[in-house]
């Protein structure tokens, strides 16, 4: 038996027109940020200083990381929490003991052979326990002492690069990261290097043709109180809100315009579908003011999180979307390309790939959306991908869906549908009949 909600705003229970209607007005506070909360977890735990880290993610990933971090045990279980396993894997290569790290069947399924292999070239101790490439693994920690420089591809998921990054300073001969071609989610690679020097670690950059050379010398971790920010990614669902509404007027706390974070764009991307933000000292202010642009073109790269939510933005506003930068998107909780297609095909729009003659000078990957979305009571998979609930969810604006598996949010946003009570939704447990 399958756990089913059904959503949908009070005052829109009967009417399914697909049309931009009611208020959103309110005051949110969203969860933390796990991917800022995971690094300074990590940097916690390999420096010698006793520190605090406030507002930590109340996120599964968040738990579970540190949950892995106090654990007694031998024998080590990441769930589904992708960033907390590629973390723990270039942690426990430097640390004492032999670990068996293992995962969800997902988790099983998702590659992990290029930080194995870059950590093994350091001199790591890790085997597969099942398939070449992928966990489980088993991790014998030793002195990385085998080379003090590694070549690595940019394409890849950050959280390799970020994973190897945070244990540089502790490694005794420093090391020098080359990261080839162009870089993947840039902007969290750049969070992990400054939350690493508010810590005390000091880089040099040589930002070269087709190449990126991040030098990092031995030195230690200075400890010190650190805040967790509220996440970006979080914000963007309520976003999606306001690009629904009529008319909005809401505050979200714990958000500030220097940000971290690579998804707070999300502010100016918004834009293109009329819905502005105002910051203030402890929150921001969304509403409804600016004219929707005709058409949605975006490179995802730097912000794939973002992709999901953006999608069924479009697809709820009836907006033409073209898409780049979703090469990652297939490595994720789920292939969460194929998860929109086959969700957004649910309410006649439709996101297909480009010809390669569409993009003559590079290889990129594009997609076109399109449709309108006809919201009849859709009943969307969320694919154990907590971000295919909390995208799909918003369309509730409009009239009521029903989503499988909604506790699957608590990877990400715990408070999600007790939040969006707080708006002015109800969210009801149903029974489903799945044949």
């Amino acid at each position: 038996m399958k756990k089913v909600y059904k959503v949908y705003k009070s005052d829109r229970l009967s009417d399914c027109s697909s049309e931009q209607t009611g208020v959103i007005k309110g005051e949110i506070t969203p969860e933390r940020s796990k991917s800022i909360c995971n690094r300074a977890l990590i940097i916690q735990a390999l420096c010698d200083d006793d520190f605090k880290i406030h507002h930590i993610s109340n996120s599964k990933d968040s738990e579970t990381l540190q949950e892995l971090l106090n654990s007694k045990h031998s024998v080590l279980d990441a769930g589904a929490a992708g960033t907390t396993f590629r973390f723990m894997t270039a942690y426990l290569a430097t640390q004492q003991g032999s670990y068996t790290l293992t995962g969800s069947k997902r988790m099983k399924e998702r590659p992990i052979g290029i930080l194995v292999d870059a950590l093994r070239s350091l001199g790591a101790d890790i085997e597969y326990l099942e398939n070449d490439g992928y966990p489980p693994l088993k991790i014998t920690g030793t002195p990385l002492l085998k080379s003090k420089e590694i070549s690595i591809k940019g394409n890849i998921s950050s959280q390799y690069i970020s994973a190897i990054l945070m244990i540089a300073p502790t490694l005794p001969n420093g090391l020098t990261i080359n990261i080839t071609g162009e870089i993947s989610s840039r902007p969290y690679l750049q969070m992990t290097l400054d939350l690493m020097r508010q810590f005390g670690i000091n880089y040099t950059e040589k930002d070269l043709e087709n190449n990126l050379a991040i030098t990092i010398s031995p030195q230690k971790y200075k400890g010190k109180d650190f805040i967790i920010e509220a996440d970006w990614s979080a914000a963007s669902y309520h976003y999606a809100l306001a690009a629904f509404s009529s008319e909005c007027d809401l505050k979200l706390y714990g958000y500030q315009s220097a940000s971290l974070q690579g998804d707070s764009h999300i502010a100016k991307m918004m834009e293109a579908f009329g819905v502005q933000t105002a910051f203030h000292n402890t929150y921001i202010h969304l509403s409804k003011e600016g004219n929707v642009n005709p058409m949605f073109e975006f490179d995802f790269s730097d912000q794939p999180d973002l992709a999901q939510t953006i999608a069924v933005i479009c697809a709820g506003l009836g907006l033409p979307g073209l898409y780049s930068g979703l090469h990652s998107l297939r490595i994720k909780e789920t292939d969460r390309i194929k998860a929109l297609q086959n969700e957004l095909g649910k309410m006649q729009v439709y996101i297909s790939k480009m010809p390669p003659r569409f993009s003559k000078t590079s290889d990129k990957e594009f997609f076109m959306q399109e449709g309108k979305a006809v919201i009849d009571l859709p009943t969307f998979e969320t694919y154990d991908d907590h971000r295919m609930a909390l995208a799909f969810a918003t369309l509730a604006m409009f009239a009521p869906v029903k989503i499988i598996d909604p506790d699957v949010v608590v990877k990400s946003y715990p408070n999600f549908w007790k939040d969006l009570e707080v708006l002015g939704f109800v969210v009801e447990e149903v029974v489903e009949n799945f044949n």
